[in-house]
């Protein structure tokens, strides 16, 4: 993926991970629009960030999706690059159906089934474009799992394995399939992330990923130098280990 010059939507960018990047995007001569369902959210950054358009969208909602992506679209015409950011994370506790199944069926619907419908609203558009990109948004917990976000843990998992295979079938167009791996980010995720000593801070772990963006253009995945404990776990064969110390040390056990 180029560094500027690009039209970006980030659906899911009214703040945490999916902001701080649309900023910095900007900052490096892209156009951006960013997409979220708080309308009171979008009218405030349209107004501390000129430039960054903004667009209002549900992405647990297949209905505004369309919609929304019919508006970015007219707009922006020119639209070449796609980051599905939105996503959510929930402590389940799978002892009672009860107190999990509708949280787990939310995630999904958001995390797995948000992406999907987004990039089946953009990708004929997409491929017209002479050099696209969908940047996926996955997480170090699909490679090694917290005992307490079991479905958003699956819901990451089951991204990566889509990047994987998609990529493979867009090989013949003219569009990249690029994933974003964060580890622990200090954000509003969860309840507790912003003030996790243990999470990167949000600045740090941007700038990282947008310098790996411009030192590597023809990367597959984006990973910060935090995420490979947990990415590559399996592969040193200390899988188990890894898994140990993430979760004695997460603070919502």
């Amino acid at each position: 993926m180029n560094i500027s010059g690009n039209t970006v939507f980030i659906p899911g960018a009214t703040s945490g991970i999916g902001l701080a990047l649309a900023i910095e995007l900007q900052a490096r001569g892209n156009t951006v629009v960013v997409g979220g369902r708080r309308s009171e959210l979008l009218r405030r950054i349209a107004a501390e960030k000129p430039g960054i358009d903004t667009v209002r969208i549900d992405t647990a909602n297949a209905a505004s999706i369309d919609s929304a992506a019919q508006e970015v679209l007219a707009r922006h015409p020119d639209l070449n690059v796609l980051v599905p950011m939105a996503g959510v994370m929930r402590v389940e506790d799978w002892h009672d159906p009860v107190s999990f199944l509708d949280t787990a069926e939310a995630t999904i619907t958001t995390n797995v089934l948000g992406p999907i419908r987004l990039i089946a609203a953009f990708i004929e558009h997409l491929q017209t474009r002479p050099d696209a990109t969908i940047m996926t948004v996955t997480s170090g917990l699909a490679f090694a799992p917290l005992k307490v976000t079991p479905t958003y843990n699956a819901s990451k998992a089951a991204i990566h394995m889509l990047s994987e295979s998609i990529r493979l079938q867009l090989a013949d167009t003219s569009v990249r399939v690029v994933e974003l791996i964060p580890p622990a980010v200090r954000t509003a995720l969860m309840p507790g992330h912003q003030e996790n000593e243990a999470a990167m801070p949000l600045e740090k772990y941007v700038a990282e990923v947008v310098s790996l963006l411009e030192t590597q253009p023809d990367a597959k995945e984006i990973q910060v130098e935090r995420v490979k404990f947990q990415r590559y776990g399996e592969a040193r064969g200390d899988y188990d280990k890894v898994v140990e110390i993430l979760n004695a040390t997460d603070p919502h056990q």
